[in-house]
Parts: C-alpha cells; sequence; structure tokens
C-alpha cells in the first residue's frame, strides 16, 4: 500500500540525455531549427575541403538549403548532382530537414 501519490506528472522512467533532449526539443517545436543549424555546420564536413573553401554562404528557408559558391565549376557539379546532396545530407540528417538544394 502506497502512502503519498506522486501527482507531479513527471515520468519516472530514466531516459538517456540525448532522448530527453530530442523530446524537449520536439515538445518546445524547436527540433526543425536545431536541425537546419546543425546541418549548416556540418556543410564543410559533408562536402569536403574543396568544396567547403568555394562556399561563401549557407543558409535554410523554408525548408530549402541555399549554398553560394565562388567557383563556376563547382556549382555546375553540384548542381548536376543534387540528388547525391540530397541523399548526403539525409543519410547524416534524416529526411524532412531540407525538401530542395539550391545553388547561387
Amino acid at each position: 500500500m502506497e502512502k503519498y501519490k506522486d501527482h507531479s506528472g513527471r515520468r519516472k522512467d530514466v531516459a538517456p540525455l540525448q532522448e530527453a533532449f530530442d523530446e524537449l526539443l520536439r515538445a518546445y517545436r524547436l527540433k526543425d531549427k536545431f536541425d537546419e543549424r546543425l546541418l549548416i555546420q556540418a556543410w564543410p564536413e559533408m562536402m569536403g575541403n574543396t568544396v567547403a573553401s568555394r562556399t561563401t554562404s549557407v543558409y535554410i528557408k523554408e525548408k530549402k538549403l541555399f549554398v553560394q559558391v565562388t567557383s563556376g565549376a563547382i556549382k555546375k557539379e553540384l548542381s548536376m548532382n543534387k540528388t547525391k546532396v540530397v541523399e548526403i545530407v539525409e543519410q547524416k540528417f534524416g529526411k524532412g530537414v531540407i525538401t530542395d538544394i539550391v545553388f547561387l
């Protein structure tokens, strides 16, 4: 017989920190923005030094990734391999973070 009841509404089970953090982001509807920031920071790592050194700006607006590149040849190469770039992003961050990529 339980003497005191817990009315706090808090979960009793222990969740790993990452799960708890993800749950918090979802609860405050910040998950998309957080994932977008991570994607922008990871751009050089995902694309390598050659592309990263010629990228001047990376931002996301309305689920579209905009990438400004200083080299015409690299811009053309990236445009031709757009689906491959989307696959790389989806492998690292999952589907839905971005829906399209625009190379400027």
